[in-house]
């Protein structure tokens, strides 16, 4: 046997044979014999936080093509990234994309730094992004541990204790299967593993090429790993939308850089509260006083810790008025201004009950 070969765990050997196989053609994937693209691995690891493959994919191939490379995204208009950054969720993470290039190029020289630990100093890497980072763009052996790659480890280790306390024992577990050879490509493989045979549901044991390695396929019920705390109820907030419309215009409002969705445009909003709101029309809400209309039809949402009920108001103003606050916008073109989810899905009912009202 290769001496290289020979220095790399059995389950891992026997992952990478798999991948070489099956590995996923992905656009921030450098194939077989090409060096990794260190600014489109850290992107693309940025932008699956909690996205799928398939939404991430063609808004990945956008990103690119507008921001190649640290020094362009470095220089990008804020209001230009949380807009093509619209729908991903999790906002924070493009604040910290601008802030993080920013950095490479002020400090770095335009490099992105290759350890774990200088990775961890830049804004936005916690421990996952920098260990995958660290394996997929440099080759660096680093355990690189994300959801699907903790499902695998705690099947392949039978690991009982529930999360997130098992994640300590999980974290142990992949050290001793991570090999320092082909780092990059055993986190990718995992990963792939993961998406594709482990999954969360109806595992596809049979088709897993570790499977004679896994303690959890031995005891008869790899499907009941890792064992996940109950779901807690998330609360439940209510709000007001404005609709408020000037000649061909509807009103946006930039909000607050800090909180949810920090940095977005949107459409204006009462605060969100545990109850029903009140008269939309009341002046501390509402963007401009004129005589509001409600909707029968509401928007709900859910985010990570709460989902949120608005009541629809509309109204429209005179040319000679002005809102409290904001920035007029062509509806016909609001898909340009990059509204998160649940604006952008008031904004739909909006319209659609325009076209069925008479």
């Amino acid at each position: 046997m290769n001496a290289k070969r020979s220095s790399i765990p059995p389950v891992a050997a026997a992952l990478l044979d798999w991948y070489d196989a099956h590995r996923r053609d992905l656009p921030w994937r450098a194939r077989a014999g090409e060096t990794p693209n260190p600014y489109r691995v850290w992107l693309s690891e940025v932008m699956l936080q909690q996205t799928t493959v398939a939404t991430v994919t063609p808004r990945f191939t956008d990103w690119v093509a507008r921001w190649p490379d640290f020094e362009s995204l470095a220089r990008a208009d804020d209001a230009d990234i949380m807009a093509a950054w619209a729908g991903l969720g999790y906002y924070a993470r493009a604040r910290n994309l601008v802030a993080a290039a920013k950095a490479v190029v002020a400090d770095h020289g335009g490099q992105f730094p290759r350890t774990e630990a200088e990775l961890r100093t830049l804004p936005g890497l916690g421990a996952y992004t920098a260990a995958a980072v660290a394996a997929i763009a440099f080759g660096e052996r680093a355990v690189v541990i994300d959801a699907n790659v903790e499902r695998v480890v705690a099947r392949l280790f039978a690991i009982r204790e529930p999360l997130p306390q098992a994640r300590v024992a999980i974290r142990a577990a992949a050290d001793t299967i991570t090999p320092s050879l082909r780092a990059g490509d055993f986190a990718q493989a995992m990963m792939d593993l993961g998406s594709a045979i482990c999954t969360s549901r109806s595992p596809r044991c049979l088709l897993c090429p570790i499977r004679d390695h896994c303690a959890g396929l031995a005891a008869g019920d790899p499907a009941t790993m890792p064992v996940k705390p109950p779901k807690k109820i998330r609360p439940h907030r209510h709000g007001t939308l404005f609709w408020l419309e000037r000649g061909d215009d509807v009103l946006l409002v930039t909000r607050p850089p800090e909180g949810l969705l920090g940095g977005m445009r949107a459409l204006p909003t009462g605060p969100w509260a545990d109850t029903p709101p009140g008269l939309v029309d009341a002046p501390v809400s509402a963007p401009a006083v004129t005589s509001w209309r409600t909707l029968d039809a509401t928007v709900s949402h859910s985010f990570t810790h709460f989902t949120l009920d608005l009541t629809l108001a509309v109204a429209r103003i005179e040319a000679h008025q002005t809102p409290n606050s904001g920035d007029w916008w062509p509806v016909d073109a609001l898909a340009a201004a990059g509204l998160p989810t649940v604006f952008a899905k008031a904004a739909a009912a909006i319209l659609d009950d325009r076209r069925e009202t008479p």
